[in-house]
């Protein structure tokens, strides 16, 4: 029940603002993956949650102000109180609930968006790499080799960027490794980005639903040129993303760029960190 006025009130507030600002000015629009509207739906209702209690702490401030001034003529400190058991109840409870609330929303959440996809349509492996992108589609046994963001005079050449493919409508399995350092995998606009960690193979599942260019960069500080390890990526049709993989072949790479390019390789069950042992 105490979700029906909740859910009114929320209606009334977004029904004023702009687009942007129900989308809680984040850099997507709903629909872009089949996880975006669950995110951009927690994210707007927690900051509704917290601008409301913040209306009420600050409400009560500057009525505590107000009413408690020292007026005119009045000496001395007003009356002490050592405490008041209600209103110390009332400021442990609410947060103590807004926390299990946040915690519990963000958890369901959370579960539903990491849901292994039991035969997906496409799987693809990602590499980081210092400082640029590797991209293995599984599925077409093809790959395609990135480098690092180059610069000219009048900037970054976007071009020249590695670019990720993927089918619209389709279920995707990314796995996702690095070859050195730690880094994270983040397509801005799908609103969500899995760590790349050494010797540890992290996935994400997702469908794109609208075609469209999209950027991605590492969202982990990985060294000098990390604000270059950028990527694009662009959701095409499934004929343009096979005529795509297609293309790879006939460029000739075929196959898979796997662990033997990876640059560290004195992690656990490695011969070179068993050969330090």
């Amino acid at each position: 029940m105490a979700a029906i006025p909740l859910a009114v009130v929320t209606t009334l507030v977004l029904a004023a603002c702009t687009p942007q600002q129900t989308l809680g000015w984040l850099p997507t629009e709903p629909g872009t993956t089949n996880q975006v509207d669950r995110v951009i739906g927690l994210w707007t209702t927690s900051w509704i949650v917290l601008l409301v209690v913040g209306a009420i702490t600050w409400g009560l401030i500057i009525w505590a102000a107000i009413v408690y001034r020292r007026r005119k003529g009045q000496t001395g400190l007003p009356v002490q109180l050592r405490y008041n058991m209600p209103i110390e109840i009332l400021y442990t409870v609410i947060p103590l609930i807004l926390v299990i609330g946040f915690f519990a929303f963000t958890a369901r959440d959370q579960a539903a968006i990491e849901e292994p996809i039991a035969d997906p349509d496409v799987q693809i492996e990602v590499y980081g790499k210092r400082w640029a992108w590797d991209f293995n589609y599984i599925t077409e046994d093809v790959y395609y080799q990135g480098i690092q963001a180059q610069e000219g005079e009048e900037g970054i050449t976007f071009d020249t960027l590695p670019t990720l493919y993927l089918p619209v409508g389709q279920t995707v399995e990314i796995k996702i490794e690095s070859r050195d350092v730690l880094h994270s995998f983040w397509i801005v606009d799908f609103l969500y980005k899995k760590d790349m960690v050494p010797a540890r193979s992290n996935y994400w599942y997702f469908e794109p639903l609208k075609e469209g260019s999209y950027q991605g960069k590492c969202a982990e500080l990985c060294g000098e040129y990390h604000s270059l390890m950028l990527f694009n990526v662009e959701v095409v049709s499934v004929e343009e993303y096979e005529a795509y993989t297609e293309s790879l072949r006939d460029a000739g790479n075929e196959g898979r760029l796997g662990e033997e390019f990876n640059t560290n390789q004195n992690l656990p069950g490695t011969t070179g960190a068993s050969e330090e042992e």
